[in-house]
């Protein structure tokens, strides 16, 4: 189907790479895209600087949302492609596109709202607060463009197709090159529009994305024979699209919290910590572009093969993944080590903001591995339609610890900044290691059971087997990134 996979026979170390390279090609250049707007902002002060490290905790409201319904519309449509129902997948493709259209007005509104109040937390005020402001209700202005680019990528990567997005992403840095320094100082009969002309050019490349992705998804057979009223709400198709990805929104939601808890933590040693922060975290997101891609490949695989009841090829993308995803995250690891100084320069040349930045990234570079066992994880469990654990594991590490954790090392024991970097590299592994053996026990289960032909090696079976053989808790199922969308931030954010 289009330029998508035959993820149901290819070999799996190779449909990986085919999906995960091109991913994360696709994420360098949204990360290039992040980083040109840091150095543009970088340009106007530090106080500019600092307001852009602000607006990621509540720019995530937009990531939470997009992300949940991308993933769970892939999950879907993935599942109706493997069971051979292409009339059912092509509907789900309809409104999904609807779906991202009513939450993309939706989060408009609530972010508009939001944003003063969650700056005002995180202490922001004077001319960081108005410039966070400005450039946050641009953003917020323009969140449908968002939305729909996220929906529009998780038809094509139910499919396999992630070069589309790639494609787009590679775009979107370039256009951005040639909007930003025009935005931001004006010419050609434009004013100069300062931090909220970084945001506009932002909002013109989602535009653009919306044109080109649109003519993909066509281009794929995912809307063949597609009629303006399946763009109606559906009950059934937004139950289902809800049930799948409201769950993964909240847990991106968590992950929003987490950064909110961060950047309230490090706020309180002062700007040059938030800017510093602010800017090793678009450094680590490079080293964790595999991740990314890593990520789509494990989520498009396991849902489509487990639609087909191909378990044994979802217990092979889950092995590779994690071997794979290892050895590339250990070479991250030496890379972030090794080069935090000079990486951090190319920034700033504020002795202050490079020093925090340097002892963030020596701590960090240990925890990458972490991050790729982790979210092959959740990817494994979100295409297996089984996203509660993900929220429950959420809930416990970007909520439920860091604010002790982070209270007791940083403050009690006056440990200081550090206190802050060991808190996460602790929380982060205690996850990390919680969640592997969640997924080993789940593996392990599904390929007995396979072996012997009961039907409790389905997901549903399974996690019953599960709970009821004293295994990991699990929770009742609930039947369940763009350039400068900084889904790019992920470094951070999918933390």
């Amino acid at each position: 189907m289009g330029d998508g996979y035959d993820l149901l026979n290819q070999p799996i170390p190779r449909l990986i790479r085919k999906i995960a390279v091109p991913t994360s090609v696709g994420y360098f250049f949204n990360t290039m895209f992040n980083v040109v707007d840091t150095f543009y902002g970088g340009m106007i002060s530090t106080e500019a600087l600092a307001a852009l490290s602000l607006c990621f905790p509540v720019f995530f409201l937009i990531i939470s949302v997009g992300a949940g319904i991308s993933t769970g519309a892939t999950a879907l449509i993935g599942h109706a492609l493997g069971a051979g129902d292409k009339d059912g997948a092509r509907h789900l493709a309809g409104q999904t596109i609807s779906f991202g259209l009513v939450h993309g007005v939706l989060v408009m509104l609530l972010g508009l709202w939001l944003a003063p109040r969650l700056f005002l937390v995180l202490g922001a005020s004077g001319t960081v607060l108005s410039l966070a402001l400005q450039y946050m209700n641009t953003v917020f202005a323009g969140s449908i463009f968002f939305l729909v680019n996220y929906v529009l990528n998780a038809i094509l990567n139910a499919t396999g197709d992630s070069r589309s997005f790639r494609n787009f992403l590679v775009g979107g840095f370039f256009l951005n090159l040639l909007l930003d320094p025009w935005f931001l100082y004006g010419g050609l009969g434009l004013p100069a529009l300062g931090l909220p002309g970084i945001a506009l050019a932002t909002i013109l490349v989602q535009a653009s994305g919306n044109c080109y992705l649109l003519t993909r998804v066509k281009r794929s057979g995912m809307l063949t024979g597609f009629v303006w009223s399946e763009l109606i709400p559906g009950r059934r198709a937004y139950a289902e699209l809800a049930k799948q990805g409201f769950p993964s929104s909240l847990n991106m939601m968590t992950i929003a919290t987490g950064i909110f808890v961060i950047t309230w933590f490090v706020g309180r040693f002062g700007s040059d910590a938030v800017a510093g922060y602010g800017i090793a975290t678009r450094i680590e997101q490079i080293a964790l572009l595999p991740v990314m891609g890593m990520n789509v490949a494990v989520l498009a695989l396991v849902a489509q093969n487990n639609g087909a009841h191909r378990l044994e090829r979802v217990v092979e993308t889950v092995w590779t993944a994690l071997r794979v995803g290892t050895v590339l995250m250990g070479a991250g690891t030496a890379a972030v080590f090794f080069l935090a100084r000079p990486l951090m320069g190319l920034f700033s040349s504020d002795s202050t903001v490079i020093e925090i930045g340097v002892s963030y990234l020596r701590i960090e570079a240990f925890v990458l591995v972490a991050y790729i066992i982790l979210y092959a994880c959740v990817a494994v469990l979100q295409g297996l339609k089984r996203p509660v654990f993900p929220l429950a594991i959420g809930l416990l590490r970007q909520i439920v610890l860091p604010v002790p954790v982070f209270y007791l090392l940083a403050e009690v024991l006056g440990w200081g900044l550090a206190g802050i970097w060991w808190g996460i590299f602790g929380v982060t592994w205690g996850a990390a290691c919680i969640s592997l053996f969640y997924v080993g026990r789940m593996v392990s289960m599904l390929t007995s059971n396979d072996a012997n032909g009961d039907h409790g090696g389905t997901p549903d079976g399974l996690c019953a087997k599960i709970s009821q053989s004293g295994g990991a808790a699990v929770p009742e199922a609930v039947p369940q990134r763009p350039p400068g969308d900084k889904a790019g931030e992920s470094g951070a954010a999918w933390r």
